[in-house]
């Protein structure tokens, strides 16, 4: 467990050393449990420069922890009322070892096909969900995400650290966060906040549709609704789970529309259109 607190909130990789040092560890010891722990799929290391980060394995176990689980089934009704609108794929997620988690997802039978399943991660760069985490999230975390290298998926993935630092600073201007073909091509995403009783961020709810064709004017008011009604019903049911699920993510309130309480940060309403800012892409 030494090992694994090692990885404090913000930290995305640690090199052996660093893990060693705050764990307390002699470097044998160290690398004789760091690598048993990466063979078992709880830190994963990283083919370009060696350092280690939390593994997917620890993320599905998390997926089943009490916040976790009272957040899927507090959103369930809410995703299926957004899937009967859309016939999309709905997913929320959570921010989880610089990554969004997908704790829940919604297949649409008739959409995009997409590489999403429920506990699995994906980098917060290039999803609709993961810019929505990452826009919200303390400015020390968003940094540190922005100093890795930002991995390309496409041709149109966004990994120049100060045109994703723009297009996140456009994220809680108008209150969303929108992706076409960054993950997958041929998909375009969408993704809103989902806030707690005090206004922070706790989770992202997405539609990820095709690209051809995709308008965010027809996909926001449903997403903006299901955002709105799971805030609420977080903000009355449900504050011990945010509070952990707070705590986990290192959120704090000091990004614009924090005051704004349940839904889109404050900005120009979603249902009337994009706002001004980056291209919708």
């Amino acid at each position: 467990m030494g090992i694994l607190d090692a990885f404090a909130p913000g930290d995305v990789r640690l090199t052996l050393s660093e893990i060693c040092r705050r764990a307390g560890l002699p470097p044998s010891t160290g690398h004789r449990l760091v690598g048993e722990l990466t063979a078992g799929g709880f830190l994963e290391r990283t083919p370009d420069d060696g350092t280690y980060r939390i593994g997917t394995r620890l993320w599905r176990i998390g997926s089943r922890a009490p916040a976790v689980t009272g957040l899927r089934e507090l959103a369930l009704p809410h995703m299926e009322d957004l899937y009967e609108a859309t016939h999309d794929n709905v997913q929320l997620a959570v921010l989880g070892g610089g990554r969004a988690l997908f704790v829940e997802r919604l297949r649409g039978r008739r959409s995009v096909p997409v590489v999403t399943r429920v506990g699995s991660d994906l980098p917060l760069h290039a999803t609709g969900a993961g810019k929505v985490l990452l826009a919200y999230a303390p400015a020390a975390v968003r940094e540190a995400v922005l100093a890795e290298p930002l991995t390309r998926h496409t041709s149109a993935t966004l990994t120049d650290p100060e045109a994703l630092r723009r297009d996140l600073a456009a994220t809680r201007r108008r209150g969303y966060a929108t992706t076409r073909d960054e993950m997958t091509a041929g998909a375009f995403s969408v993704g809103v906040p989902v806030r707690d009783r005090d206004g922070a961020v706790v989770a992202a709810l997405s539609l990820v549709a095709r690209s051809r064709g995709a308008d965010p004017r027809r996909l926001l008011p449903p997403l903006a609704t299901a955002a709105r009604a799971l805030s609420r019903d977080l903000a009355v049911h449900w504050d011990a789970g945010t509070a952990a699920l707070r705590e986990d993510a290192a959120f704090t309130p000091d990004t614009p529309g924090f005051a704004s309480g349940p839904g889109f940060a404050t900005g120009p309403d979603p249902a009337s259109g994009p706002a001004p800012g980056p291209d919708m892409d």
